[in-house]
């Protein structure tokens, strides 16, 4: 397993992953249909302070980091991420790569926290990850996402110092 910037060509072996997740509804806020350029420029157009990482396994890319300042002027200094992995590569630890080279990435590039402001409840493994990797659950926002099968979902407000 490879961790790197992405690159502009990264985008089709993400897309070939990233929608068919979006488009599931049960991990992500996009509605089902969201254009492709939305969310490219979203993952992969990224200007400074703002990055871009992804993961390569057996010899493809496999998963996507995305970072960018959670809000901006006076809160810039703290860092938002977005994660995805390629379904067919879970649980062989591209997840935890990721997550551990963007809060390096994140705190390289001066941030001084990392906060998730939108984590489905129902994804336990990510969940479980953050935890792992040292984010607090600062609130359990009630009912905020809709969950294609669910229903209404709670989602974590986390948060990590770096």
């Amino acid at each position: 397993m490879e961790i790197r910037d992405a690159r502009p060509e990264d985008w089709p072996a993400v897309w070939a992953f990233a929608r068919p997740v979006i488009e599931s509804g049960e991990h992500f806020v996009w509605e089902p249909g969201t254009p492709e350029d939305r969310l490219r420029a979203y993952w992969i157009e990224k200007e400074p302070p703002a990055s871009a990482l992804v993961a390569e396994a057996d010899g493809r890319v496999a998963g996507i980091a995305e970072i960018h300042p959670n809000q901006p002027g006076r809160g810039a200094h703290i860092a938002n991420a977005g994660f995805m992995v390629d379904p067919a590569v879970r649980g062989r630890g591209l997840g935890r790569a990721l997550g551990e080279a963007a809060l390096a990435r994140a705190k390289a590039d001066g941030f001084a926290a990392m906060q998730f402001n939108a984590v489905v409840a129902t994804n336990t493994a990510a969940v479980e990850l953050w935890h792992s990797l040292g984010f607090r659950t600062l609130a359990l926002l009630p009912a905020t996402f809709r969950h294609p099968s669910k229903g209404l979902v709670d989602m974590h407000l986390m948060f990590r110092e770096l």
